[in-house]
């Protein structure tokens, strides 16, 4: 890893006390947002401990959120499908962490953590987890922002927060390749809006057809440029909307997380369900308004001061957490296109 190692100042983080931090193990496995909003707390590990190598470890699917990032001396990637979990843990035990903190405190990241026998080991005791962690960290996890959920495993060794901003990889070279890619795009006079309708639960999906009028009505309104994200076996979502609407959109070009970060960059806002591409697009600075209803946006919202989110609100049942709804997911159903509509000229900006 070949960094100079020095022992960080006691009286700067006593709760460390005089040990030298050689290395440092971030866990969190999944998911795409999830991860990003983790990565909150990597700027601060690195001004805290500029020589220690700092390693992270998540899951295939999230892997893009860590490679090439800055603060990330080793990006450890496990594939559930066809890695081993005991080499993954006998490997994290040979790499003698000094400190490890797992932000995801699962029953399979305790194993992992205390697999380490690291000396000092920061988890949230869920459920009967505590034994996997010799620093334990009260959750506020129903009251705080995820961001700030992350960042209170460092504040509970007293490690300074200097910063609050997340971490997104974005290679100049690459947002200048997206910049050539989404010209063409910009064949109406308005803003170019990107509309992401993916959600990894169906009770976040606002609906294929809320997208497709809501599409039409940016066009119609505002002559902008509407461009339908869409991953893996969402090809058909995408054609569905196209079909629905009666201006025509641009279908967005297939792209890995890596890529998708860029083209968002390029695009001048973002429309999206709670999901890992709205946390993309307020990570690397688009405006991006947030649809919400299942997930409470005040936890899980954008992270980012020129993001924002609506919901139907009065509704009892907003922010249940449930990912399949027993009485029609009237949060998602019943929110009006206007409504979204509205939300969004508020975020640019735009006089109604």
């Amino acid at each position: 890893m070949g960094r100079t190692l020095s022992a960080p100042d006691p009286y700067l983080y006593p709760a460390l006390r005089v040990r030298p931090i050689r290395s440092i193990l971030v866990i969190k496995p999944r998911a795409i947002g999830d991860v990003l909003l983790s990565t909150v707390v990597l700027p601060n590990l690195r001004t805290a401990f500029p020589d220690a190598a700092i390693s992270f470890l998540t899951e295939k699917a999230a892997a893009d959120i860590i490679r090439d990032n800055p603060f990330v001396d080793e990006p450890i990637v496990f594939d559930a499908s066809n890695d081993s979990f005991l080499k993954l843990l006998l490997r994290l035990r040979r790499a003698r962490y000094d400190l490890v903190f797992d932000l995801f405190c699962n029953p399979r990241s305790a194993q992992m953590t205390w697999a380490t026998g690291a000396a000092i080991r920061v988890g949230y005791p869920f459920r009967g987890r505590a034994w996997a962690y010799n620093v334990h960290v009260q959750t506020r996890a129903d009251r705080i922002h995820n961001t700030e959920f992350n960042l209170d495993a460092l504040a509970r060794l007293e490690i300074p927060i200097t910063e609050r901003r997340l971490c997104f990889p974005l290679p100049a070279e690459r947002v200048k390749q997206f910049k050539s890619v989404t010209a063409p795009f910009r064949t109406r006079k308005g803003p170019l809006i990107a509309l992401n309708s993916s959600g990894t639960w169906e009770s976040k999906r606002w609906g294929l057809e809320h997208f497709a009028q809501l599409g039409d009505l940016l066009i119609e309104r505002l002559d902008a440029n509407v461009l339908l994200l869409w991953g893996p076996g969402e090809e058909a979502d995408v054609a569905r909307i196209e079909k629905a609407m009666t201006h025509r959109p641009v279908a967005a070009p297939r792209t890995r997380i890596g890529e998708l970060g860029a083209l968002l960059a390029c695009c001048d806002f973002t429309i999206s369900n709670d999901s890992g591409p709205m946390h993309i697009s307020a990570a690397v600075g688009t405006p991006t308004l947030g649809i919400f209803g299942p997930t409470n946006p005040y936890l899980q919202g954008p992270f980012h001061p020129s993001s924002a989110w609506v919901r139907l609100e009065g509704l009892d049942c907003l922010g249940c957490n449930l990912t399949a709804c027993e009485i029609g997911n009237i949060c998602m159903r019943d929110l009006d296109v206007n409504t979204v509509y509205n939300a969004f000229l508020s975020l640019a900006g735009i006089a109604q």
